[in-house]
């Protein structure tokens, strides 16, 4: 079952050694963001509403600008994220995928110079960073799934559960295993994003580039395997 879970036969974006790296990037940027950069989600934008309304309500506008900022940059990540793919679908030399993710290694490693004073503008970087994260990996093993949030692998891993108590299908547990999987990289990935700001301050990101170098690098290799057996 393992075994089954690490490798993959379609498209790299979709294996769980890519994935585990993304998701483990995607809690470190929202530990990162929340934790050293004001208390903004750079990926539960859920939270980032319930807080901008809060704040609204009180009318405090200047703490409302604090959480709209990063909700806009997201909206636009997806936007970039999708036009990219619009535009370098079809393109040979690099998949749109990894043009994806070789602009969000830049944006984060430029994160993290980035002084305290300008929190906003740090925090709106990392949003849409991973917006475009988000909207570039939607699946693992061909399942559905996010790798910057947990509430929906939660509940597509729930269900999956059930499924198989009930049917005792193995392949119904494997699919649940990949969200617990994704769930449990992310929670790891957030632990250390928090200990990582009190080490390293805003630096850490720099942590999360890495991760995203990973999994950028195995979509390579996974590129040369495959032009390899088609000149075979």
């Amino acid at each position: 079952m393992a075994q089954k879970l690490w490798h993959h036969r379609g498209q790299m974006s979709e294996a769980f050694r890519t994935v585990m790296f993304l998701s483990a990037s995607g809690g470190l940027q929202d530990a990162y963001t929340y934790i050293g950069r004001g208390k903004v989600f750079a990926n539960a934008q859920t939270g980032n509403i319930v807080l901008m309304s809060q704040a609204a309500f009180d009318g405090d506008l200047a703490r409302v600008l604090h959480y709209l900022v990063p909700l806009l940059s997201f909206a636009l990540g997806v936007a970039v994220a999708e036009a990219i793919r619009i535009r370098y679908r079809e393109a040979k030399r690099l998949h749109w995928r990894q043009l994806v993710l070789v602009v969000e290694i830049l944006l984060l490693f430029g994160v993290g110079f980035i002084p305290n004073t300008l929190d906003m503008a740090a925090n709106a970087l990392v949003s849409f960073a991973c917006a475009m994260q988000v909207q570039a990996f939607r699946k693992v093993h061909g399942y559905p799934f996010a790798s910057t949030m947990c509430i929906g692998n939660l509940r597509s891993g729930m269900e999956s559960l059930v499924v198989y108590l009930h049917l005792h299908d193995k392949k119904v547990l494997y699919k649940a295993l990949h969200y617990f999987g994704v769930i449990l990289l992310f929670a790891i990935g957030a632990g250390l994003g928090a200990q990582g700001v009190a080490v390293f301050g805003n630096r850490t990101i720099w942590f999360s580039c890495a991760l995203l170098l990973v999994s950028l690098c195995f979509m390579f290799i996974q590129d040369e395997e495959q032009a390899r057996r088609e000149t075979e």
